[in-house]
């Protein structure tokens, strides 16, 4: 029997569905706790999933652009109900993560496999070029994850907290742009001709872009639910 596919695009749809969903799960189930959990997962898998390149719109993408663009919905809950100290532990947790992630599949690659070991030579084709996809995803992450939270809490002031849908997609947008020109410079510039560089590039930022604008109902949700479980006023913009 034939294997049954769906099309990249709806399957990106569905992901793009199913995470925004998780996250706000863990939201409601264990607070900022379950956000944390989430960046650190994201952030791990995401740079794995990188390595694979799809056809998205008629266009050459890297897969992995939910879960990394999903990462600024997490940091906006975080901004957005907890305050900008709480948004930048975040940030650090998924700089941990990462660095860890890289060091430890280093180090693992250096053990002399077993005779009988079939997993080494697949672990090193995917780990193998996560050095350089950490280094871009790193130096990527930390400028524009803390360029987002200033921005959000930026756009939070000059609002007076108010159009919650203006500060998370102009603070993300401009921080998704940041990113996508600094990591796939790193990560990519010379390993693919010019072309298919520049459909990653551009694909990578308007895929993030298009995770921010469609995030937005569900970001309108959580604080639905923030506010039902603590019937209280959300943190100010300045904490």
């Amino acid at each position: 029997m034939a294997d049954f596919f769906l099309s990249n695009e709806v399957l990106w749809i569905l992901f793009l569905v199913l995470d925004l969903s998780v996250a706000l799960i863990l939201f409601r189930l264990f607070g900022k706790l379950g956000i944390f959990v989430l960046i650190a997962i994201s952030i791990i898998l995401c740079n794995i999933q990188v390595t694979k390149l799809v056809t998205l719109f008629g266009f050459t993408a890297t897969l992995g652009n939910v879960l990394y663009g999903s990462l600024f919905f997490s940091t906006d809950i975080l901004s957005e109900f907890y305050g900008k100290r709480e948004a930048r532990k975040g940030v650090v947790l998924g700089f941990i993560a990462l660095l860890m992630t890289a060091v430890y599949m280093q180090l693992s690659l250096r053990f002399k496999p077993a005779p009988d070991d079939f997993a080494q030579p697949h672990l090193k084709v995917i780990f193998g070029f996560l050095p350089r996809i950490a280094l871009g995803s790193i130096l990527a992450y930390l400028a524009s994850q803390y360029h987002d939270v200033w921005a959000f809490h930026l756009w939070k002031r000059v609002t007076n907290g108010k159009h919650l849908w203006l500060r998370n997609n102009f603070s993300t947008m401009v921080s998704q742009l940041i990113d996508s020109l600094i990591f796939c410079f790193i990560a990519f510039w010379g390993v693919y001709s010019f072309a298919v560089w520049k459909d990653i590039l551009l694909t990578t930022y308007f895929l993030k872009w298009a995770v921010a604008l469609l995030d937005t109902p569900f970001i309108y949700f959580a604080r639905h639910l923030y506010r039902k479980d603590n019937k209280i006023k959300l943190i100010d913009a300045s904490s």
